[in-house]
């Protein structure tokens, strides 16, 4: 299991949302790059990077956040918001992304993403954000009529590397991960699932590397490590000990 630190762009500093409200961000860190090398200074092995401006926008906002990013580490990076066509997939993965995250534009074009899916193997993920079940859409604004389950199940054949799938009531409230949501999604799909939203402690990670929850790839954290909720380096070093148990 690979835990993903959490970095949110808002106006090129790093933050965290309540329930995806805009309204309700908290600024961690000015400097998104410092952010990032902390992260890689605590052990982290891959970052999740969201543009939350470009994904009320459309279009990538943040890009100069992100390029300090990249300039900054030399873990694999992941990011979504604003990604909806084939030239910013390209231009993102040419500045080094190692994935790029497909959200509002998996549902109103999953034959984009199966394209995107089938031109950059293995670099293209889908973003499904679910409230009270439902897919939410528009940077979470607005909600879809379809299921977590049922837009998931679209790409079961596309070749998409992974889904995250983020709780939105839960994201940023500390009150722990949407477990028996997540897990019934990564049951009814063969694409690896990745949780997100509400990871608030170590418990929760003891949580994850139960048996049962084998079929998770990940999971990410956020406002738990940022208001110390979650030690970094407790984390890690109880996912290594189980991949050594494993092995």
């Amino acid at each position: 299991m690979i835990l993903f630190p959490a970095i949110d762009l808002k106006q090129g500093k790093c933050v965290r949302l309540r329930q995806g409200d805009m309204a309700q961000a908290t600024i961690f860190n000015d400097s998104p790059a410092a952010q990032a090398a902390s992260f890689v200074k605590d052990g982290f092995s891959y970052l999740h990077v969201v543009d939350l401006d470009g994904a009320f926008a459309g279009k990538p906002v943040n890009g100069a956040a992100v390029d300090a990013i990249l300039d900054a580490v030399d873990i694999p990076v992941q990011l979504g918001g604003g990604i909806r066509d084939m030239h910013t997939i390209a231009a993102w993965l040419d500045k080094g992304l190692s994935r790029v995250i497909i959200g509002t534009a998996a549902v109103r074009d999953p034959e984009f993403v199966r394209e995107a899916a089938k031109i950059f193997p293995g670099q293209v993920a889908v973003g499904i954000d679910a409230r009270n079940g439902f897919v939410a859409v528009e940077g979470w604004a607005e909600a879809s009529t379809l299921s977590s389950i049922e837009l998931g199940r679209r790409f079961e054949d596309a070749g998409v590397a992974a889904i995250i799938y983020t709780d939105i009531t839960r994201d940023g409230m500390m009150q722990g991960l949407d477990f028996s949501g997540t897990l019934s999604l990564a049951k009814a799909l063969t694409i690896p699932v990745i949780a997100s939203g509400g990871l608030a402690s170590i418990e929760d990670v003891k949580h994850l590397l139960l048996p049962e929850y084998a079929a998770l790839a990940g999971a990410i954290t956020g406002r738990a490590l940022y208001d110390g909720g979650l030690d970094a380096g407790e984390a890690l070093a109880l996912i290594a000990k189980k991949k050594a148990q494993l092995c």
